[in-house]
């Protein structure tokens, strides 16, 4: 479907440019969080996430999907917060399973180099989070929270 519609397509590239914008802050507030405040990985992400999540839902409601109206901003607020949640929960999971291998194999592909293994595993599984997580996000949205537009 998204190949095939040009308007879902907008849609989408619209709904990556917000997230790509959500990834910065993203990225952005959990390596703050990790790096100059200690706090630990799992819950920086936790926090970070939902600081992207609250940006997401302006940008998608007022710009990736203008016509989406015949719900109030209660209801589709409600709607993508349930998405994102279980979102997180995929998130979580994800970099709860591939955390420690992860900065493993930078220390592996890396040693000696200066760079700190913790610091590149932590963005290469939060990097993959996120994508997986934007796939989940987009399509439960589209037919969810913007199910009311054709």
């Amino acid at each position: 479907m998204i190949l095939s519609n040009e308007q879902e397509r907008t849609r989408f590239l619209k709904f990556a440019a917000v997230g790509a914008f959500g990834a910065v802050i993203d990225f952005g507030f959990f390596n703050l969080f990790t790096s100059l405040l200690g706090i630990p990985a799992i819950t920086s992400s936790a926090l970070s996430f939902i600081m992207a999540v609250a940006s997401n839902f302006v940008f998608n409601r007022y710009w990736t999907y203008p016509d989406s109206r015949s719900k109030s901003l209660a209801q589709q607020a409600i709607q993508f917060l349930l998405i994102s949640l279980v979102g997180m929960g995929i998130r979580l999971v994800l970099f709860a399973l591939l955390e420690i291998p992860l900065i493993n194999m930078a220390a592996e592909l890396f040693p000696n180099s200066g760079l700190n293994p913790t610091f590149i595993g932590h963005n290469v599984t939060l990097a993959f989070a996120i994508l997986v997580v934007m796939m989940w996000n987009f399509i439960a949205n589209r037919y969810w929270t913007y199910n009311d537009v054709s």
